[in-house]
């Protein structure tokens, strides 16, 4: 038996990648909205939001154990269209066909009483809209929002998805690369993982207003109704 009955044609990274991108290529002559993951550097994700979603998948034991099997694919190109709406992301994936495969990975949305606890735990920790974006808020936000099961993020149990592939594991490479480009789009828009959890981001805001305002009530009270100093003038306006 000849050597490549028994084991596939190696491919380097470098035809991958070119076969990937001639794909992009002829699916924008159909379809011009083609949104394709596209990592530039090393890692798949850099930024907060994205970096944490990776991490996330990572935690749980069905997934470590799998997960790894996409890395390289969205890492050449082969994830060429990736789109999130809410509670829902579709994407193709280029493998080994011609045609790429179509996955749809569907997450439940947050459920009201962690929505809740979460948003009892900020406690007027939140500055503005543009730190809650860029994930730049306290240590200790981060636990919150990361925390394994109680966070912002799915748990395994959470995420449903599909693949039209003919492969019989249940987490397919193609599904796995879909999940990790969902990563690298937040890196390009942090706000979609609210959508895709069905968010409204500016709840956060709205909440750490209301408990700033309220604290700042309080403690007029305790001066004998004297006039805010500086400093709370300060708090106020978030200056």
């Amino acid at each position: 038996m000849a050597y490549s009955d028994q084991y596939p044609e190696y491919v380097s990274v470098a035809e991958k990648r070119e076969k990937a991108r001639k794909q992009i290529e002829n699916l924008k002559k159909k379809n011009p909205n083609l949104a394709p993951i596209i990592i530039e550097g090393k890692a798949i994700a850099t930024t907060w939001w994205g970096k944490a979603w990776n991490k996330n998948l990572e935690i749980y034991a069905d997934y470590s154990n799998r997960i790894s099997r996409g890395r390289s694919y969205v890492r050449n190109g082969a994830v060429v269209d990736l789109k999130i709406e809410t509670g829902v992301v579709r994407a193709l994936v280029q493998g080994s066909e011609r045609k790429p495969y179509e996955i749809v990975i569907n997450i439940s949305p947050l459920s009201n009483e962690k929505r809740a606890s979460i948003l009892s735990l900020c406690n007027h920790k939140i500055d503005g809209l543009a730190e809650l974006v860029e994930g730049n808020f306290p240590k200790e936000l981060e636990e919150i929002f990361t925390l394994k099961g109680k966070g912002l993020f799915p748990t395994d149990k959470e995420i449903k998805f599909s693949c039209s592939c003919y492969d019989w594991a249940e987490m397919c490479k193609h599904v796995t690369a879909a999940l990790y480009g969902i990563g690298a789009r937040f890196d390009e828009d942090p706000t979609l993982f609210f959508k895709l959890r069905n968010i409204d981001f500016e709840v956060f805001l709205k909440k750490t207003i209301e408990q700033k305002m309220q604290s700042l009530l309080e403690n007029s009270d305790k001066k004998s109704r004297r006039m805010l100093d500086d400093k709370d003038v300060f708090e106020l306006f978030g200056v």
